[in-house]
């Protein structure tokens, strides 16, 4: 094919779209559901309109080509699982007696059986459910739901093309069955989930499927020659089906590096490559493969990750030069629209300048139409939207809003001894438990308590006018009051105020600080029903006031107990926001760790003993190449510790993380030089512990005893248990009793049970070693 004619071509596509609605109507029936006040049928037809008028509206928005089956009402590898049928034994029965319920039950867990684990989607913040496999998985094909789904949007009379986990993928993000020893590698089952991959993509091609896109963003990581070659005998023996559609081999969130010659010899038909500016590299690369003669090329040029506009013309620069290298180009974002929110224009809190420098789901199609208009039929046909662009582009590289002097000067003049503590983590323990006096294996919590229909209502009050402010923090002073009541009369240790007045453990914070930009609609899916709004970094930070202070010293009044003042971490700020692109990441991380050490600081000058810097997000922020990981850990980690080494050794400093994979990085943990850190590790059964303990890790942890992302209630017996493993990597002197993660999203009566059973677990496991 010409390059004229692989111009005339192009088509504007999406790998995946927000699945929650403009007002996330499908979060609130499918909690409806589980509360028994709507019926599965209800659930169903939402969630089929939610997805008709998706489909419609990329369509009018001038997409050629919609997906299908990246719809999901928890989580898309669960799917996967589903339609693989590698349901974990102990799901079984109830899977089969009802596979709404039973799907459910994997993703949450019931009172009786675990969830599957869950951990964040490769660098980003969406959260998976790990697969569970083992060397007697049995595949079964039950390509129902995408079956269904392709012939939905078929009748709608559009183009579409249905989306999967790519087979090498699913496994790489697999782990071996509780019952199966640890070093089991679900790779290994490869050659037997091919054949019903076959099996899906006959199915989807009977029922019209052209094309299928199989996802596999699992091979832009560092891969042993073992996995390569996986890969190379995934799609050699996928191409070569013969009652197949055709293949589009999809990658995104960074540069494919040795997996590109192998897909690109691969009899397959495409693949889309990721074009923005982190994976910058794969142009060169497919350029020194010699391009992709006789295959199709999706490039994804529009950033699917954050929300600054489209720089169009360098867009229409990098399509031009991939028109010589496949024989066709269409034009896409770098990967699923569904990390980013539905529509900038129902922001009407931001100003009308800084909102034309945003790009939702909607503005990026209208980008992707417009750019496949101007490569297919010249940029004359796009004047306007590039005039508009270059405008846009301009307005935000000359705005004030973006550089502050006074913070780029404090963040110049930072020096080594500004990110270093006084003392050695020995000394101030010392000083630390005896300033504390806590007993051994001390309770906490992590931070937040469950945010109730009332607490909501008055924060919707207080925006509306409806109360004024007095009235408000009167309310947040009473909920404060019974967490710290219920706390002392539970037996915890070491309090928190419970975060009342936090509508999300950024957004409050971003909220307070100059340079960030909050939303109002702006929900972007976490995991399952949990969607956030992540800020928007839009300019230079800094701190006009304290932010947290005066309630965390009004719950100290309230109680003997020491209180925990509860911040974010820098990391963690810039992790889930949307960052600027105009400056390094390091940059933005400097300025954010100083505006937090004046919080830290404020706090210890106001009587509180030990502070808690959350940083759950260090792992997920973590380069996908491990070329890339040692310059981010040293300002990731530089970051945390000058938001806290100002205080005095005997203030204890505690940070949190959480749903990650955290043997990569304990290292940059250990270089945080918290004196003591709480992590998930229920549902992984205090893997990280035996981790810790492996890397000797010499200081306090608190290993999370309490699943709270699961609706069930552990026992006393269950918390214990997991307590006494968690003994065996880590010193009684040095370990803490706490749940997983902070409480928020929990009712009020499972959360007093739980951790009512925990301080049991906590008194019964001292006595045992009080007695031995």
């Amino acid at each position: 094919m010409t390059t004229e004619t692989a111009a005339a071509a192009a088509w504007a596509t999406v790998y995946g779209y927000p699945r929650q609605g403009p007002d996330r109507e499908l979060k609130k029936a499918i909690e409806g559901y589980w509360k028994g006040r709507v019926s599965a049928d209800t659930l169903k037809a939402v969630a089929a309109g939610l997805r008709r008028t998706s489909w419609q509206e990329l369509a009018a928005a001038g997409i050629h080509e919609v997906p299908t089956g990246d719809f999901s009402y928890y989580d898309h590898v669960l799917d996967t699982t589903v339609m693989v049928g590698a349901i974990p034994a102990r799901h079984r029965a109830a899977v089969e007696t009802d596979a709404l319920d039973g799907y459910f039950a994997m993703a949450r867990g019931t009172q009786d059986v675990a969830p599957l684990e869950m951990t964040k989607w490769f660098d980003t913040n969406y959260h998976y459910l790990v697969p569970e496999l083992g060397p007697d998985t049995v595949f079964t094909a039950d390509p129902a739901k995408q079956v269904a789904e392709l012939k939905e949007a078929l009748a709608l009379g559009l183009t579409a093309r249905p989306v999967l986990v790519g087979p090498v993928t699913y496994l790489l993000l697999a782990k071996p069955a509780p019952d199966v020893p640890a070093d089991f590698d679900p790779l290994t089952l490869l050659d037997r989930l091919l054949p019903v991959y076959a099996e899906v993509l006959a199915d989807l091609r009977a029922a019209g499927a052209e094309w299928v896109q199989l996802d596999e963003p699992a091979l832009v990581q560092d891969r042993t020659p073992a996995e390569l070659n996986a890969a190379t005998r995934a799609y050699r023996d996928l191409g070569a089906l013969t009652e197949r559609p055709k293949l589009l081999v999809a990658s995104y969130f960074d540069r494919l590096g040795d997996a590109l010659p192998v897909l690109a010899k691969a009899p397959v038909d495409g693949l889309a490559l990721d074009f923005t500016e982190s994976a910058a590299a794969n142009l060169d690369a497919l350029a020194a493969v010699g391009g992709l003669p006789g295959k199709r090329l999706i490039a994804g040029v529009v950033n699917g990750r954050n929300i600054w506009v489209n720089d169009m013309a360098r867009s229409l620069a990098t399509l031009g030069t991939l028109l010589g290298l496949a024989d066709r180009v269409d034009v896409a974002a770098s990967c699923s629209l569904l990390h980013v929110p539905l529509d900038s224009r129902r922001e009407g809190d931001i100003e009308p300048q800084i909102l034309r420098w945003l790009a939702f789901a909607k503005q990026k199609t209208a980008e992707i139409a417009a750019l496949a208009k101007g490569l297919a039929q010249g940029t004359d046909t796009i004047a306007a939207e590039l005039a508009t662009n270059r405008a846009d582009l301009a307005s935000r590289a000359n705005s004030p809003i973006t550089r502050d002097p006074a913070v780029r000067a404090r963040a110049a003049a930072v020096t080594d001894a500004d990110t270093r503590r006084s003392q050695s983590y020995a000394d101030r323990a010392a000083a630390q438990r005896a300033h504390l006096g806590l007993p051994l294996l001390p309770t906490t919590t992590i931070g937040s308590f469950p945010q109730t229909g009332d607490l909501r209502t008055a924060r919707a009050d207080l925006r509306a006018g409806r109360i004024d402010t007095a009235g408000y923090e009167e309310r947040i002073k009473a909920e404060i009051g019974e967490a710290i009541s219920f706390q002392e009369e539970a037996g915890l240790d070491v309090l928190v105020h419970g975060e009342a007045e936090r509508n999300d453990m950024v957004q409050y914070f971003a909220e307070q600080l100059t340079g960030y930009l909050a939303t109002q609609h702006g929900w972007v899916q976490s995991y399952g029903t949990r969607y956030v709004r992540p800020p928007i970094l839009a300019g230079d930070i800094s701190r006009p006031e304290p932010m947290t202070v005066p309630w965390t010293t009004y719950a100290q009044s309230l109680t003997s107990h020491p209180v925990k003042g509860m911040l974010t971490g820098p990391v963690t700020m810039l992790a889930w926001s949307f960052v600027r692109d105009d400056q390094p990441l390091g940059d933005t991380a400097r300025q954010v760790a100083l505006a937090l050490r004046d919080e830290v600081n404020d706090l210890e000058t106001g009587g509180t003993s030990i502070i808690q810097v959350d940083e759950p997000a260090l792992r997920e922020t973590l380069p996908l190449r491990a070329a890339d990981r040692p310059a981010y850990l040293v300002w990731a980690t530089e970051a945390f510790r000058l938001s806290t080494s100002g205080v005095r050794p005997v203030t204890q400093i505690h940070t949190h993380m959480c749903y990650a994979e955290f043997g990569d990085i304990v290292q940059a943990i250990d270089d945080l030089d918290a004196d003591v850190i709480s992590l998930e590790a229920a549902r992984s059964h205090m893997q990280v512990a035996r981790e810790l303990a492996a890397h000797g890790y010499p200081r306090e942890a608190g290993p999370g005893v309490y699943d709270i992302h699961s609706p069930r209630i552990p026992s006393a017996e269950e918390a214990a248990e997991l307590l006494r493993t968690g003994l065996k990597a880590i010193p009684a002197e040095r370990l803490w009793v706490n749940p997983d993660c902070g409480l928020k999203t929990r009712g009020w009566s499972e959360t007093r049970s739980s951790l009512e059973n925990l301080v049991t677990a906590a008194r019964t496991v001292r006595e045992e070693l009080s007695s031995s």
